[in-house]
């Protein structure tokens, strides 16, 4: 058997979705089926696995979204059937998808589509997008709140399965860092003690905006000497993130690093006072557990699928209310008594426990199971 794993609209590895296709092929493991993945000619060495039974087929397309939709359309139907594949799976959602599947097809849902749908005023782009989820012939939710969200849009439950992504804990556990004034992660020096949200930056439904407000009511309330990291690539609507940093009263201690690569996270994470997570609108929610894995203590929104994902290891708010988010940090950061000792040390314990349930291996397996099984 042969599976064909489309790499396409992965924003050459440096996104969530880019990261994903790397932690499931290297997490494959010893196995009868062959992958072959493709994609843009350019990224033939970022999904560079090493395995016998993993390839690569590097396609010529213009880098753009235009092109690769039009080389989905046009192109991958003849080219899927050059190649021989007996299955083929498309990571990346409902981005770049062919008008006809001409070969059992999975494909990997890890938006929320209602969320996608609301953002965007195009109603015949949304109800092909519709059309084409209810004649795939399986969706991979990544987790329980996406595929509820999937059904309540008319998805047929019978053909979703839930599979939970991993966490690579190779990469991501605690570390030990120096107490050093400031953390050295090339190219920032970036003053502690800090708060972290590593997100791409858009608006609203990640809820930068209300996040800034709330870091601005902490530091008046408490005069505590943090930083705020928002570390993420420029998304839809950043400029109004950067546009309420800009006016915040507290915009020198803002700091909006941009694309953070993926490698450097657990040094950002380990060496932050903690967590803090207000997205509205997850599907996955993976840098909660990233954070939790590196030991530290997370808050997270009430929302969106990240209580199934954060489980009882985090504390939750509305991420709506400024005011709510702003206690909340109160409560999870060092605050030079110990007051909030108890409670960090018990979010922390009770993160370490919890991700070890989230393994690449076993999301590596059920997938291959789920598209190798139709």
């Amino acid at each position: 058997m042969k599976i064909g794993i489309d790499t396409f609209g992965c924003d050459h590895g440096r996104s969530g979705i880019g990261s994903y296709i790397l932690s499931l092929v290297n997490n494959l493991g010893n196995t009868e089926v062959r992958v072959e993945l493709f994609g843009p000619e350019l990224d033939r060495y970022t999904y560079s696995s090493g395995q016998e039974n993993v390839a690569y087929t590097g396609v010529s397309v213009a880098d753009s979204l235009l092109a690769e939709r039009l080389w989905h359309v046009t192109s991958l139907p003849s080219f899927a059937k050059k190649h021989g594949y007996s299955a083929i799976l498309y990571p990346s959602g409902t981005k770049l998808l062919p008008l006809k599947f001409t070969v059992p097809s999975v494909v990997v849902m890890q938006d929320v589509l209602s969320d996608l749908y609301q953002r965007s005023d195009d109603g015949f782009i949304n109800g092909l997008l519709r059309s084409q989820l209810k004649r795939v012939d399986r969706i991979i939710a990544s987790s329980t709140f996406v595929r509820d969200d999937l059904v309540s849009l008319k998805i047929p439950e019978s053909r979703i399965t839930v599979i939970h992504n991993g966490i690579d804990t190779s990469l991501f556990y605690p570390r030990t860092t120096a107490n050093n004034e400031a953390v050295l992660i090339h190219p920032f020096s970036i003053r502690r003690p800090y708060i972290i949200y590593a997100s791409r930056v858009t608006y609203p439904a990640k809820k930068h905006v209300e996040l800034i407000r709330a870091f601005e009511l902490f530091k008046k309330k408490t005069g505590a000497p943090h930083r705020l990291v928002l570390a993420g690539a420029d998304g839809v609507n950043a400029e109004m993130v950067h546009r309420e940093v800009l006016n915040s009263t507290v915009a020198s201690d803002i700091l909006l690093t941009g694309y953070f690569p993926h490698q450097s996270l657990p040094e950002l994470y380990s060496a932050a006072d903690a967590c803090v997570f207000p997205s509205a609108a997850e599907g996955v929610g993976l840098p909660v557990l990233e954070a939790m894995a590196c030991g530290i203590p997370v808050a997270c929104a009430r929302a969106g699928a990240l209580p199934e994902i954060a489980g009882e290891a985090a504390l939750y708010y509305d991420p709506d209310d400024p005011e709510e988010i702003a206690g909340a940090i109160e409560r999870i950061v060092r605050n030079g008594t110990g007051a909030n000792d108890s409670l960090r040390s018990e979010l922390v314990a009770r993160g370490l426990a919890w991700v070890q349930q989230f393994s690449w291996s076993k999301c590596a397996a059920e997938t291959l199971e789920t598209v190798a099984g139709m």
